[in-house]
């Protein structure tokens, strides 16, 4: 019998992209963390696709019901609605407060990783509300834009990374002035997270409610893609699925993310615009170059095989 041996919170903007969903779903269905808690969080405020002023509340909707799908009883919680207004002052929420009650347990040696696919509003906000997280959990966090020396941008990307621009502030505190542990894993490492949609179509379609719910859910993102004279092809990215990756499927012996590549340098600074600023004196970051998608992706459809089956 599969025991956990970490405890794991995530946070994400499961409202957006149903890549969140996606992840959220493979996290339920992993035995060796036990999921202490998921956060509903907010877009950025200029999304296209989602122009509301309440995504935070609505992405814990979306929690509520997969949850509800997959008969499962895991503590949600909403983020908050906006992000931080400066880099002192939190931006109170259920989200936030969780992230803190769970770090500072005493009562349990489980190591605990906080993962985000989305902003880091949550994360700031804990830390500027309880400095003392930062030595009692991992944070692991899907964005920013490539670190120069590592990967070239995609052609045509104008402006910050998606997930950086949710909250630029938030991730400023979190790199800049934070002593948080933190793992990265940039815009060209969480773009190799490809799967067709074909294979979804035959993975997700059979496996019961929640499989048709995520395949519907991906199918959406076309249509809303066609209908602004967008192509996206036949293809899809799970760029939030490496937080299941890297938290939960580590290697049986010496757990660590021992099948994925990442580089460790001095945590650079994040500047205004969204750019990196090399500094020596920084913490230790890992930044994740190349990712283990085969035992994330074909670890997934088997295990949405098993529950269905079971």
């Amino acid at each position: 019998m599969i025991t956990p041996r970490a405890r794991v919170i995530t946070d994400n903007d499961y409202c957006g992209d149903p890549d969140g969903l996606v992840q959220l779903v493979h996290q339920l269905l992993s035995p060796s963390a036990e999921l202490r808690g998921v956060i509903g969080s907010h877009l950025a405020a200029d999304d296209p696709f989602m122009p509301a002023p309440d995504t935070a509340a609505q992405s814990y909707q979306r929690v509520t019901e997969v949850l509800s799908i997959m008969e499962r009883t895991v503590p949600a919680y909403q983020g908050s609605n906006v992000g931080l207004a400066d880099r002192r002052t939190p931006q109170p929420s259920a989200g936030a407060e969780a992230i803190v009650a769970e770090a500072m347990r005493t009562d349990t040696d489980l190591p605990l990783y906080v993962t985000f696919g989305g902003g880091l509003t949550e994360l700031a906000s804990a830390y500027l509300m309880e400095p003392r997280i930062a030595d009692r959990l991992t944070a692991i966090w899907i964005g920013g834009p490539e670190h120069p020396d590592l990967a070239p941008p995609p052609p045509d990307t104008p402006g910050r990374e998606y997930n950086l621009n949710i909250d630029p502030l938030a991730a400023q505190v979190v790199f800049n002035e934070s002593p948080i542990p933190l793992w990265q894993v940039p815009r060209n490492a969480y773009r190799q997270a490809l799967v067709t949609m074909a294979e979804l179509e035959v993975h997700l379609r059979p496996a019961g409610k929640i499989g048709a719910h995520l395949y519907d859910s991906i199918c959406r993102v076309f249509e809303l893609a066609s209908g602004a004279g967008l192509n996206l092809g036949e293809t899809y990215i799970l760029g939030d699925s490496p937080l299941v990756l890297l938290s939960t499927l580590q290697s049986c012996f010496h757990p660590d993310p021992s099948s994925s590549r990442y580089v460790q340098r001095p945590t650079p600074r994040i500047d205004d615009d969204g750019n990196y600023q090399p500094r020596e004196d920084g913490r230790p970051i890992r930044v994740y170059t190349d990712l283990d998608i085969r035992v994330m992706v074909q670890d997934f459809y088997a295990k949405l095989a098993l529950a269905r089956s079971a």
